[in-house]
């Protein structure tokens, strides 16, 4: 089906993303120090894309 193709597709998009993100955040940390709403809006990112895991497998 189109559909499922599609939204395994957005899924691992997001997981990449969020990867991605990660790898950012780090880098800024260690280049110019923590900032916690960087860090906030990576974990948000990563809850969004384990929703979004969680409810294409079911």
């Amino acid at each position: 089906m189109p559909g499922s193709s599609n939204g395994s597709t957005s899924t691992k998009t997001m997981g990449v993303l969020t990867v991605g993100g990660l790898v950012v955040v780090t880098a800024y940390t260690v280049a110019l120090g923590s900032n916690g709403w960087l860090w906030f809006g990576w974990v948000v990112l990563g809850l969004i894309t384990l929703a979004m895991v969680t409810t294409h497998s079911a």
